[in-house]
Formats: C-alpha cells, sequence, structure tokens
C-alpha cells in the first residue's frame, strides 16, 4: 500500500499567512486555498511549500486574483474534491459524479460533516481572528479512496474536529 497523500486545507487568510499556519501546512503534498486570500503574495508563500490549488472568495476582487476560478476541481489519487469559497453556492452548482470531498471557506467556522456520502470540510480562518472564532486550517489524508479529515487550532495545536 502506498503512502497516504496529505492534503493542507487553508481559507480566509484576509492578507495574513501566519507562521503557525506555514509551520502546519509543511510537508503537505498538495494545499487547498479556499478563497478570500487577501493579496497574490500569500499565494507565492504558499506555492513554496506545495503545489496549489485556490479559488476566488468574496473579498478577492484585485487585479491579482483575476485569474482564479470560482470552483475548482481537483483530483488527488482516486478521490475528487470540489473546491468553493461559499458552499451555499452550491444549490446552483450540481457536483460532477465521484465527488467525494467538498472543501469551502466563507463561513469562518471549522466543520466537518458527512451529508449523503460526501465530506464536507470548512478548516476555518487561517488569518485574522474573527469574532470567537479559532485560527484554524486543516487536512486531509488520502490513502486510495479512503479520506481521513482533520481541523487544528493554529494557536493551541489542539484538533478542533476529525473524521
Amino acid at each position: 500500500m502506498s503512502a497516504a497523500i496529505r492534503v493542507g486545507l487553508i481559507s480566509d487568510t484576509h492578507g495574513v499567512l501566519r507562521s503557525e499556519a506555514t509551520a502546519f501546512l509543511s510537508g503537505c503534498n498538495l494545499i487547498l486555498h479556499g478563497g478570500d486570500i487577501g493579496g497574490g503574495a500569500i499565494l507565492g508563500e504558499l506555492e513554496k511549500i506545495a503545489p496549489l490549488t485556490t479559488v476566488r472568495g468574496n473579498n478577492d476582487r484585485e487585479p491579482w486574483a483575476e485569474h482564479l476560478k470560482e470552483a475548482e476541481l481537483v483530483s488527488v489519487g482516486e478521490v475528487s474534491i470540489y473546491l468553493i469559497h461559499n458552499v451555499a453556492q452550491l444549490k446552483d452548482k450540481p457536483l460532477a459524479a465521484g465527488v467525494r470531498v467538498v472543501m469551502s471557506g466563507h463561513s469562518h467556522q471549522p466543520m466537518i460533516e458527512q451529508r449523503g456520502g460526501i465530506l464536507f470540510i470548512n478548516p476555518g480562518s487561517a488569518g485574522p481572528r474573527r469574532f470567537k472564532l479559532p485560527v484554524a486550517a486543516g487536512e486531509l489524508m488520502i490513502s486510495g479512496s479512503r479520506v481521513a479529515a482533520r481541523i487544528v487550532d493554529l494557536l493551541s495545536g489542539r484538533t478542533l474536529a476529525k473524521s
């Protein structure tokens, strides 16, 4: 059996890339950013860690973000991941057959849940703290068609949720 593929999940950096986030993402095979990036420099820093796929958030409207799509479909081994900033927009977009994971951002609320055989994950906000929500990021461990997810509080290192 081959080694698991580690996919780092980050969202809602809003112009702030914390050292705790880069440390957490270190060693990932791929990074997915769920939008509201806040500046092209953050993309450059993340690309130094691992290959990066990102989507445009509702606040990513400057020229540096013009090339970003509203949604992306990423294949990692046998697993298809649909990446979108605001999961509420899915009601207007049918998912491709075989999508195993939907990753989103926008709400700043870390969340992992199964819905109809699909793993929905929002790693929360890794940028400026919002309200009383944690500063968080997540990861997927993919081995064949198996997926395990985890969200971590970047400031304490505590696991907030896992599948």
